[in-house]
């Protein structure tokens, strides 16, 4: 139970600093936009998050599975680089200000959504270490039909913006290399 009270515990916490950073984000930008479906899905990606950390504390086996549990660690890494890298342009609810400057390096020189992929790392292999595949599968399943919509809003903010296209036309959205 300790090991899965901490991981949950690090993932919620996590998880609340990462909002409060969005909000005052969100906040110092001049003028944002977020299209409808970003702002329709934003409550169901909070909840579905919400769902995978308390489902795990609540309902995990004891014993962790530790290569779920290394991937997840893994993931961390990537998502400080992400956050470092887009500074007070990150934010949660996929708002775009319109004279932000697009990222072209640290992930972004690989990827247009590394934030999006290690959010699918995270919401499979949390569950998945502690047991809950079912959880890890329902969780990753509802998260990539938010996105889907979620994504086509917030590129087409993003293409508005100069370089975005000529940057990311040949870059794929979570793996570098595939399609």
């Amino acid at each position: 139970m300790l090991i899965r009270l901490a991981v949950c515990g690090a993932m919620a916490a996590v998880r609340l600093v990462e909002l409060a950073y969005s909000r005052r984000n969100i906040r110092s930008a001049a003028t944002s936009r977020e299209g409808a479906w970003s702002r329709r899905t934003y409550p169901l990606i909070i909840a579905i998050h919400g769902i995978v950390i308390a489902g795990t504390l609540l309902r995990g086996r004891e014993k962790p599975k530790w290569p779920w549990l290394l991937l997840l660690a893994a993931a961390q890494p990537v998502r400080a680089w992400v956050l470092f890298s887009l500074g007070p342009r990150w934010n949660a609810r996929a708002a775009v200000a319109s004279d932000m400057a697009i990222e072209t390096g640290g992930p972004y020189r690989y990827l247009r959504h590394p934030n999006y992929a290690v959010v699918a790392v995270e919401l499979f292999a949390l569950p998945m270490a502690f047991g809950l595949e079912r959880l890890a599968t329902l969780a990753s399943f509802a998260n990539g039909l938010l996105l889907a919509v979620r994504i086509r809003d917030e590129e087409r903010l993003l293409r508005q913006l100069p370089g975005y296209e000529e940057h990311f036309r040949d870059k794929a959205r979570f793996v570098p290399g595939l399609f």
